[in-house]
């Protein structure tokens, strides 16, 4: 059951982390139905994180499904931090500090980080679960040594 769970709550999160790219890298009306939807990213991150975690899986798809899950925990983690890091060193620092920029780093993370991590973590979890569901294919006896030729 765990393995059907698994994979019911990672195309959930492919379905939300396509509709959040499409809200934040287009001029889609976004507002609350952002946010909104980078919680239940948040959320839906962590839930994978923890059955994956918890879960016998393979190696490389355990690997590949967590980095699924962090990089969709980590996404609105550090927009937020871009923010508040942001708010703060203007409140301490003046409004001058950022001579016309933004912070950085944080920014990077979530814009750029997090959703090619995910895209790995997404397309290596896909293909390791195709190729485990393939029947497995029957073995062959090798073939005898060439004959010589006298």
């Amino acid at each position: 059951m765990k393995g059907k769970l698994i994979w019911s709550i990672f195309w959930a999160l492919v379905g939300v982390f396509v509709i959040e790219m499409g809200m934040m890298f287009t001029d889609m009306p976004g507002g609350y139905a952002l946010f909104a939807g980078l919680a239940v990213l948040f959320g839906l991150g962590v839930t994978l994180l923890v059955l994956a975690a918890r879960a016998k899986l393979k190696k490389m798809l355990k690997a590949f499904l967590l980095l699924t899950g962090a990089s969709a925990v980590g996404l609105p983690v550090f927009a937020v931090l871009h923010n508040v890091v942001y708010g703060l060193f203007i409140y301490f620092l003046g409004a001058d500090f950022w001579s016309g920029g933004d912070e950085p780093v944080f920014f990077i993370m979530a814009i750029l980080v997090c959703p090619l991590a995910f895209l790995v973590g997404m397309v290596g979890s896909i293909v390791i679960g195709v190729m485990e569901s393939l029947p497995a294919k029957k073995s062959r006896p090798k073939a005898r040594a060439k004959r010589k030729r006298a």
